[in-house]
């Protein structure tokens, strides 16, 4: 499932919407205003093929400290980010088409997964708008599993989709502006389809890589204008490699707008295809640069406006996948946050739920050197919990840890509230006499 945002109906605010998924000469250098997490600069194939060898000795590393450990990779590293920019912008058009015609059908605004395109109507309203007769409107169900049935979902419009981009004909969507009929892959080419092949194959390297050494695999979220092309090969390699256990975790940042649409939409694929649903929850890291890309290019900010509607976001999201396990053990978590409330939320919900730590189906992780006092009393109880270890050239990982320092503005405050605790723990082990122990 395609993310990113879905205007319900077409208006001015869409083509803005659209132009998050263009590429602009001023944001060429993803770096700026990113505070808190590493970034790539493309160079060349070659350069793709370096980081790969990286990200196989990380799973190595991680196979050889732990069990049950993961490894988290970043697409950008493996790709050229203009063809990850353009993959998202085609599938967030195909996706903006789908609910146009809901639109049509009077589904405005509905929820994702409850939207539903009646196939006759679809028929009656693209030629009435003189875009394709039902005739021609019917070649797009031939062959497929949609035809057999009266109504086209989010998810069934995507199957559609995955055909028809391996055809030879082009795939044609109506542009609303002028009425016409224009081919959706103009803007993918050989070079773009070589990137595309590219990519999955380093993918599956790394995946066959991490199932031979019994690792978790994480496959890092990125700005908003990737997304959707990261998502999007994220659950395909899910599709191949999930099957019989959660190899493949996809990143959802929960202070973008979409996060509930996008866990939701990806989770119901899960459930029809019979694959396990592997997820990091995280805030997100891409805040500033964001807004200040928003602004500049006349479009909808994707971000939550507030810290605490990312709370709620957050907690919305993971409650859904917490259900999930309950209710079919085929679902996993990270609950990758230093928030201690988010931490107690969790915890209390696996009570209620009846999830134990031992099932390994919800984890926690924290960054190394951070919030210790969340990450040390968890493992002691049982629960699975990881350290997220930076690694790489220092002059390149220690920029990381200052933005890390940076973008947690309240991390004095939590460093304060350690040492106090570190202190107290001193007082008590020197007033028991047990220093050591």
């Amino acid at each position: 499932v395609e993310h990113g945002p879905s205007p319900s109906s077409s208006t001015p605010g869409a083509g803005k919407r659209e132009k998050q998924y263009r590429a602009h000469q001023g944001f060429g250098d993803h770096h700026g205003g990113v505070t808190s997490a590493h970034t790539y600069f493309y160079a060349d194939e070659a350069k793709c093929d370096q980081h790969m060898e990286t990200f196989l000795r990380c799973i190595d590393a991680s196979s050889g400290s732990s069990e049950d450990g993961f490894s988290a990779i970043k697409l950008t590293a493996l790709a050229r980010p203009q063809f990850l920019v353009r993959f998202s912008e085609v599938l967030v058009k195909w996706r903006r088409f789908f609910h146009q015609m809901a639109t049509e059908q009077g589904q405005a605004g509905w929820a994702v997964l409850d939207t539903k395109l009646e196939v006759q109507k679809l028929q009656e309203t693209l030629d009435n708008l003189g875009i394709a007769s039902k005739a021609e409107s019917q070649q797009w169900f031939t062959g497929e599993n949609l035809g057999t049935g009266s109504t086209v979902d989010l998810l069934d419009w995507n199957s559609l989709f995955d055909s028809r981009t391996k055809l030879s004909r082009p795939l044609l969507i109506p542009n609303r502006k002028t009425g016409q009929l224009e081919p959706l892959l103009s803007s993918f080419g050989e070079e773009e389809e070589l990137q595309m092949k590219r990519v999955l194959q380093r993918m599956d390297v790394l995946a066959n890589r991490a199932v031979e050494k019994g690792v978790r695999l994480m496959v890092d979220a990125e700005q908003s204008y990737f997304q959707p092309a990261i998502s999007r090969l994220t659950v395909e390699t899910q599709r191949r490699f999930n099957r019989s256990r959660p190899i493949i975790y996809n990143t959802y940042q929960c202070y973008l707008k979409e996060a509930y649409n996008n866990v939701t939409g990806d989770m119901e694929l899960s459930r029809r295809e019979g694959w396990h649903f592997g997820t990091k929850l995280v805030r997100g890291a891409y805040m500033e640069q964001e807004r200040e890309r928003a602004a500049q290019m006349g479009y909808e900010d994707p971000i939550n406006p507030t810290y605490e509607k990312t709370n709620e976001m957050y907690h919305r999201c993971l409650d859904y996948v917490l259900e999930e396990i309950k209710h079919s053990q085929k679902a996993s978590v990270m609950v990758a946050s230093h928030n201690e409330d988010t931490v107690k939320f969790t915890l209390r919900r696996m009570m209620e739920l009846g999830i134990h730590p031992a099932d390994k189906k919800v984890c926690f992780g924290q960054l190394l050197g951070m919030c210790d006092q969340i990450t040390f009393p968890l493992g002691q109880a049982g629960f699975p919990v990881y350290k997220y270890v930076p690694y790489g050239p220092v002059h390149e990982v220690l920029p990381y840890l200052s933005r890390r320092a940076q973008e947690n503005r309240g991390f004095m405050q939590r460093a304060n509230r350690e040492r106090d605790l570190l202190w107290k723990e001193v007082k008590r082990r020197l007033l028991t006499g047990n220093l050591f122990s």
